[in-house]
């Protein structure tokens, strides 16, 4: 499947295809009723609830609605509106006709949606259960692995399954085989039988094996869904009586060399295959109290800002594979940005905050996972200070222009809290963490610059950029830089990064990341899944798949 046209991020509920989005109070229900004729590309049908890409673009925008259209919700039940069917996963005739960049994107993104519902339970209070009205599996499973309950129907026929090795030749790649694990607790030799048989488990033994926590007769199956969502939603501080605040589609002016927003652009450069991400600090007077912020709503620069950053990184990420190095650059008032931090700061227990800072958390962390080349230059008129230092400290490398003989143009560098854990990559685990190993020294340094206005030599010495080339060398060190990368593998690359980035500490999603994209990329490219005979290909035709026996 070629990649024909651009594929666009932003929706809402009125141009859903797939999902119905309803709420009774405290409780929202997020409904899959995929339509099978309204796949993202062509060439495929989406029967029995399997989805593709578009599914999920429509997924993740119902969350970011419920989270901030709707606070007054403690609890989601994700069902399915198909009798007999939760969801059957990943259209597998999608998979065989895609390209092996497109399953890439397409994995990566669907985990992040899932990593998302995880976010939001353990930061925003908001709950998350699976009313598996049939039969679940594959991707399906996987959606459901990421509630904090699940609820089986014991029909006698329903079961959960993870069948991508016995069917398709490949891993439950977006997280499935390690959240059996790590999440639910399931026995390494139950899991084996589990993964490897095609039928799936159904009743009891599906409770007894903690793959399902709990099941439920189909007379009383809406009952049992209803108590467990309110037992999960009375443990909720997301408030009964909050103002909504409504997510308005975000203005984006797309050209051939580019994408701009009003706080972010993206300009790139084909010849040199890279693009520079410029985000903006923002301008005039900004709200300061919670009812001027509740009035600003989406337009509040923290949240704006980061809904475009993150359209940004989904749009380069799908649509521009050839542009493999990211420049990152901020510009404009840096005191405002460091006001706005106070601003968030202040508040961060009120719950439009606390959803904005999930925002800027999740933002931050699709850029930490996506495979291209991340370099920060601090120039002079950029503002990274605070939130915005996240940015280069995000970077494989950041660049500090020096310029010890003129103070007052040369650009500055400065903390504050939000760089000691507000924003942790996927591995829970703050930047400047990563950075320093958590080795206390460094660390403590770092602490004491809080609100110091660091020049490059300053912010060299305590180790918080790469290099600090003066003006006479500043424009060749950079070139010579981007053309190396350049000249390198893109495959060495993403595996290089992927394995620095997240250097010291692990944890789930790590694993999840990692997993995908070592094993799952390997395995998607291996004769047994997509070669002339591989599973994936003669899926549904009727055909055997014709295995290369050897063990490599």
């Amino acid at each position: 499947m070629t990649q024909a046209t651009t594929v666009d991020y932003r929706t809402d509920p009125s141009q859903y295809r797939h999902w119905k989005l309803s709420f009774d109070g405290a409780v929202a229900t997020l409904a899959i009723a995929i339509d099978e004729d309204a796949g993202i590309r062509p060439g495929y049908k989406l029967k029995l609830n399997s989805y593709d890409l578009g599914v999920d673009i429509e997924l993740h925008d119902a969350l970011q609605r419920i989270r901030f259209e709707h606070p007054e919700v403690r609890t989601v039940v994700v069902t399915s509106l198909k009798d007999r069917v939760f969801c059957s996963g990943a259209n597998i005739f999608m998979l065989g006709l895609s390209s092996h960049a497109w399953k890439v994107n397409f994995c990566k993104f669907t985990n992040e949606t899932r990593n998302g519902i995880e976010d939001s339970s353990q930061h925003s209070g908001l709950k998350f259960v699976a009313a598996l009205n049939g039969a679940c599996a594959g991707g399906g499973y996987e959606l459901a692995l990421a509630c904090d309950d699940i609820v089986l129907v014991d029909d006698r026929s329903s079961a959960v399954s993870l069948p991508e090795v016995p069917l398709l030749g490949v891993l439950p790649g977006t997280g499935g085989l390690t959240r059996v694990t790590d999440k639910r607790h399931v026995r390494h030799d139950l899991a084996d039988i589990f993964c490897t048989t095609s039928e799936g488990v159904r009743g009891q033994k599906a409770v007894d094996w903690r793959l399902v926590d709990a099941i439920a007769k189909p007379q009383q199956f809406a009952a049992v869904v209803q108590e467990r969502a309110a037992q999960l939603g009375a443990k909720s501080h997301r408030p009964a009586d909050g103002k909504g605040v409504a997510l308005t589609p975000l203005q984006r002016v797309d050209a051939a060399d580019g994408i701009s927003y009003q706080y972010v652009t993206v300009s790139i450069d084909r010849a040199k295959r890279n693009a520079t991400f410029t985000v903006k600090a923002p301008q005039g007077a900004q709200p300061a109290d919670i009812a001027a912020i509740e009035a600003a709503g989406a337009s509040w620069w923290p949240l704006q800002m980061a809904r475009e950053l993150d359209d940004a990184i989904l749009n380069m990420r799908t649509n521009e594979l050839d542009i493999g190095t990211w420049l990152l650059k901020t510009e404009g008032d840096a005191a405002a940005v460091l006001a706005a931090d106070a601003t968030l700061l202040a508040h961060k227990d009120h719950w439009f905050v606390r959803e904005t800072l999930g925002m800027l958390r999740r933002t931050l962390a699709r850029l930490d996972v996506s495979s291209r080349s991340l370099f920060a230059l601090v120039e002079p008129g950029s503002c990274f200070v605070g939130t915005l230092a996240e940015l280069a400290f995000c970077a494989d490398r950041s660049y500090m222009l020096a310029l010890p003989d003129d103070a007052d143009k040369a650009p500055k560098l400065q903390l504050d809290e939000f760089n000691f854990g507000f924003f942790p990559m996927v591995n829970d685990q703050s930047r400047l963490a990563r950075r320093f190993y958590e080795e206390a020294p460094a660390m403590d340094a770092a602490r004491r610059a809080i609100g110091k206005a660091l020049d490059a030599d300053a912010a060299l010495a305590l180790g918080l950029v790469t290099a600090a080339p003066d003006d006479i060398d500043w424009a060749d060190e950079i070139r010579i830089a981007l053309e190396e990368r350049a000249a390198m593998s893109p495959d060495a690359l993403t595996g290089l990064e992927a394995n620095l980035r997240f250097a010291q500490q692990e944890n789930m999603f790590t694993r999840i990341f990692g997993r995908l994209s070592a094993w799952q990329n390997w395995i998607f490219n291996r004769p047994n899944a997509v070669g002339e005979k591989g599973a994936l290909k003669v899926y549904g035709k009727g055909e055997k798949a014709a295995f290369d026996l050897n063990r490599v």
